[in-house]
Order: C-alpha cells, then structure tokens, then sequence
C-alpha cells in the first residue's frame, strides 16, 4: 500500500513538474519570438523637427525695490509663443501611438511656460504628424541669476529657449501594439529680443515675430 501512494505521488509531482515545464517554454517560446521580430523591423525613434515658432510677447520686467523694503521684487517674465512642430515616423512596418504628450517653453533648465497638451495622434508607416500649440506664461517669477543671464542674452541679440515635448508613445506592429515607452523631446530656438524697456527689463510685444527654424530637435525614447 504505501509502495502505490508513493507511486502515486511520483507520478503527481512528474506531472506537475511538466507542466511547469510546458509553461515556461511556452513562455519563453512568445518572448524569443517577440524578440526576434523588434530585431528584424529594426523599430526607430520619431525625428522632431521644429518648423516655426510666432511670438506674440516675450519680456523681462523688474519692478525695482518696493518702498516697505530695501530688498528687490522678483523679476518676471511673460511669454505668449505659438510653435509648429512636426514629427516623421521613419519606420516601414512600425506605426506609433501619441499619448499624453505636453510642450513648454524651458530657458536654462527652468520651465517657463504652462504645458500645453497636444492631441493624442496615431502616426502610421512614413507619416508626417504636425502640430502648432500655444505656449503662454504669465508673469512667471525668475531667480536673479537668470535675468542677469537673460540680459547678457539680450546684449547678444537674441535667447536661447528650448521648446520641449514629453509623453509617452506606444509602438504598432500589425494587430500588436506595446506598452507605453517615455518621450522627451528636446528643440532649441534662437529668438532675437529687443531691449525697449529701459534698464529695467526687455523683451518684444506686438506686432507678432514669426521666427522660421526647421531645426532638429534631440529625441530620447
């Protein structure tokens, strides 16, 4: 009786195991060939391209000392650009899937303009995606250092604002579609400003600039 139940058991733990066995080939079966078709379409990132960007007012304003107190205001910088932006899906076989994606202004690192959401897009084999958001920033408080900078820019004719776009993208490969991968897009822009605010600020207002690019922007997925 207990040489049966043992017998029993062998063959309970023998099934067991191969089923555990069929599974995890199974598995690593879809993985290898998963794997082998992202190796074959050779899948590549979107290329950015920064066509154009309308400033309708960029300007640095300081109020000076206020008369309570000996130590300076804030300085602050109001914005309202309007940038067209493009994106090309070099792949042959691969479609992307745009979501959650936002564009703001950002000069040296600090963000100077609210996000703007663009529209979720699908974007098939060699396709062209385009848009043209509005990038508004009011009165947005700056540290010292940075209008110090901004007025050497000024001095030079022109600053240097990055344009950037962040979301998040999905990859299409016929019925198969991945999870979502990070997009940071990165697009700097030249923008000549004018000092026509005296010592205490600078910027362009009205009439519109229209600043034409097509420059590359840097990609990281």
């Amino acid at each position: 009786m207990t040489k049966n139940c043992d017998y029993h058991e062998d063959e309970h733990r023998q099934l067991i195991r191969r089923i555990f066995a069929g599974i995890l080939s199974f598995i690593i079966l879809i993985l290898l060939i998963v794997f082998l078709v992202w190796i074959i379409l050779r899948p590549t990132k979107p290329r950015f391209i920064l066509q154009d960007a309308t400033v309708f007012a960029f300007n640095l304003s300081s109020t000076g000392e206020t008369p309570s107190s000996t130590m300076p205001t804030p300085n602050t910088l109001t914005l309202t650009i309007q940038v067209t932006i493009s994106s090309f899906n070099p792949n042959s076989k691969i479609g992307i899937y745009y979501h959650k994606l936002d564009a703001y202004a950002s000069y040296r690192g600090q963000q100077i303009s609210l996000a703007t959401e663009l529209p979720q897009t699908y974007q098939g084999h060699h396709d062209v995606v385009v848009w043209s958001p509005i990038l508004y920033g009011a009165a947005v408080p700056v540290s010292p250092y940075l209008s110090e900078i901004l007025r050497q820019d000024q001095t030079s004719g022109g600053v240097l604002v990055n344009i950037k776009v962040n979301g998040r993208v999905k990859w299409k490969v016929g019925t198969w579609v991945s999870g979502r991968y990070h997009i940071d897009v990165n697009c700097p822009a030249f923008i000549r400003v004018a000092g026509n605010k005296g010592d205490d600020g600078f910027g362009v207002s009205g009439p519109a600039v229209k600043f034409q690019f097509l420059q590359s922007c840097v990609v990281d997925v």
